[in-house]
């Protein structure tokens, strides 16, 4: 095998629902990339690019190598006068925005957790709220491929415009990005307000709420009509800074180890989750604070879980969440953990959740150790009637058959593959479920 492989190492994601074992490739640069893709191709082996793994599907699972770049940021550029910025794809989104603070520089909209690698985020269409923007993979403008044939591919609107427009998005099924550029903005600070609510009374102001803010997201507590609303608003000033000692006591100790603790309880006695619920929801409280865009955006996350998230037409988001009311008060188990509901524009990007329409994001969580496949299947067939297309990153049951006809360009991707990589030496048995063999 071109490069130097490891023996076989036992990988496993954040979640810990997903692990192999695999030898480890770690190629330098996009030559040694392409060397390697070249080498396994002749070979009939496989390749699975890997980043921090915090999806929950076995989009990264591998039988034959898995493939780490390991490129430090400073080797990003950035050209501040165009508000671009180009790194490596395996940057995580966490050492992304220090160094775009650094250049006074920021994405305009981020998800609710800053580990994942630049790549995967792309890759699975990560996402955060804002009714105008669009998910992650909206800011790249270009991007270096290396495909299955081991050719190196430099990516824009204009120079191979079918491959920028199918894998800003991809699953990891066309080839191994080696760098990625991004439009950025100026750097900016936001204003938050949290605050308890009830799901009946965000459901009648829906429409007012969403395009009344820059970025509008809320969490339904299960056995409750209660929810925790957050909006973020770009505001001149960090005039309203959250003292250490409320983030501590909010984010640290009541967000992750009270309601961990909580968590652990209900699980050992689920009998107590509808009383455990509640005592959480009583505990909500309103704060407003206003901080560096990406540390408003952005939460620590610690107790783990499961969970799947369906991009559904916005207009069917009421619909869905009375179906999902009635799947939990249903079903033979309890849940702990609150769903999350976010929005995003609609895009162009082939295998986006959001191409060709503005979408209601609903994700469903369990608590780890908790059962979690009925719930999740049960709500996948409402959100599959709904129109809803599956977060790529995150568990669901759909398969190339039931997918085709959820995305306009779904044969154009499966073409575009045939052509990147005829030997299918980016595939694994999950990609062969969604995208066909």
């Amino acid at each position: 095998m071109a490069g130097t492989a490891t023996p076989p190492v036992r990988w496993t994601n954040w979640a810990g629902n997903q692990h192999f074992h695999a030898p480890v490739l770690r190629p330098a640069d996009a030559e040694e990339t392409a060397a390697a893709v070249r080498d396994a191709a002749t070979r009939g082996h496989r390749i699975r690019p890997v980043g921090s793994g915090h999806s929950f599907t076995a989009l990264a699972c591998t039988d034959g190598y898995r493939l780490q770049l390991s490129r430090p940021v400073t080797e990003a550029t950035v050209d501040i006068g165009r508000r671009r910025v180009t790194v490596p794809a395996e940057t995580t989104l966490h050492d992304l925005n220090d160094l775009l603070a650094r250049h006074g520089l920021a994405l305009p909209n981020l998800g609710d957790i800053d580990a994942q690698t630049v790549a995967g985020a792309i890759a699975t269409g990560t996402h955060g709220t804002g009714s105008h923007l669009g998910c992650l993979s909206t800011t790249v403008v270009a991007f270096t491929l290396v495909t299955g044939v081991g050719e190196i591919l430099h990516c824009d609107a204009d120079e191979h415009p079918d491959v920028f427009a199918a894998a800003r998005v991809s699953l990891g099924a066309l080839g191994v990005l080696v760098d990625v550029t991004l439009q950025c903005v100026d750097a900016f600070v936001l204003h938050a307000h949290e605050r308890p609510d009830s799901l009946t009374a965000v459901l009648g102001q829906m429409s007012t709420l969403v395009e009344s803010h820059d970025h509008v997201e809320f969490f339904w507590f299960p056995y409750t009509d209660r929810v925790q609303v957050k909006t973020n608003d770009r505001v001149p000033l960090d005039d309203r800074p959250l003292p250490g000692w409320r983030r501590w006591l909010d984010d640290d100790l009541l967000a992750n180890t009270l309601y961990g603790g909580l968590c652990r309880i209900g699980r050992a006695l689920p009998t107590l989750a509808p009383t455990l619920t509640t005592v959480a929801t009583r505990a909500l409280t309103e704060r407003r604070y206003t901080g560096r865009s990406d540390r408003v955006f952005c939460t620590p996350r610690r107790i783990r879980f499961t969970e799947m998230e369906y991009a559904l037409p916005r207009e069917n988001l009421p619909e869905a969440l009375h179906a999902l009311r009635r799947i939990v008060d249903g079903l033979p188990f309890r849940v702990l953990f609150p769903a999350e509901v976010r929005f995003t524009a609609a895009d162009d990007i082939w295998l986006s959740h959001s191409h060709g329409r503005d979408s209601a994001y609903v994700a469903v969580h369990q608590y780890a150790g908790m059962p979690y496949e009925p719930y999740f299947r049960a709500f996948e067939a409402v959100a599959t009637e709904l129109g809803g297309r599956p977060h790529w990153g995150k568990l669901h049951w759909r398969d190339a058959e039931s997918l085709a006809p959820a995305y306009p360009r779904f044969a154009d991707f499966q073409h575009l593959r045939d052509r990147l990589d005829p030997h299918r030496v980016f595939t694994n048995p999950h990609l062969t479920t969604l995208l066909g063999p």
